[in-house]
């Protein structure tokens, strides 16, 4: 128990980060060493440059928009607390998290909703609130490749638009996206199984 104790004490703010991201201690010590890793000239922050060394990131269509959520507000850093809460979005959802949480407390991370929100603001670049014809239809681009002509992208990037769009504004509103997602299992598609 003690080397435990002694390694997250090694984890700045360990405590705090926990409570925040619900991940567990084990799993807040493997990513601090995932961070440190990367981390190779040890400034005690990360780069985009640091984080396209994740192979998973650098095969990903939308790998670099995910790497843009680590940099919120066009900074060029993260620190570990950063990295974890982006991160925190993949984690699992425990059963037991959700029956257990105090409706005072704010929504956890990785709840639906907060994994609604990151997806969505991959897709919203302008961060206008709504995802247009055009942000869809970059996003097909990314995800499909020289596998489809550009007419019939533009052709599913209408169509998914008018699908999800009901008040006819021409574009996707969070809510919008939420409803259009009711069916999806999105707490499953965007879980990784290590970051419990």
């Amino acid at each position: 128990m003690g080397s435990h104790s002694s390694a997250a004490a090694r984890v700045p703010d360990a405590d705090d980060i926990r409570r925040e991201t619900g991940f567990s201690q084990a799993s807040l010590l493997r990513l601090h060493h995932r961070f440190r890793s990367l981390d190779r000239n040890k400034k005690g922050y990360l780069s985009r440059a640091d984080l396209q060394q994740i192979g998973a990131l650098a095969v990903n269509p939308l790998g670099e928009r995910i790497i843009d959520s680590f940099f919120p507000d066009g900074s060029l850093q993260v620190d570990f607390p950063g990295f974890v809460r982006v991160l925190a979005h993949f984690r699992p959802v425990n059963e037991e998290d959700t029956r257990t949480r105090d409706p005072k407390e704010p929504e956890p991370l990785n709840s639906r909703m907060n994994k609604l929100r990151f997806a969505f603001q991959l897709y919203d670049q302008d961060r206008d609130g709504k995802i247009s014809q055009q942000e869809m239809l970059q996003v097909l681009r990314l995800m499909v490749g020289v596998q489809v002509t550009e007419e019939q992208l533009e052709s599913i990037a209408d169509r998914t638009v008018q699908e999800a769009d009901e008040d006819g504004d021409g574009a996707v509103s969070f809510l919008e996206f939420t409803k259009s997602l009711e069916k999806m299992n999105i707490e499953q598609k965007m879980s990784i199984r290590i970051l419990k």
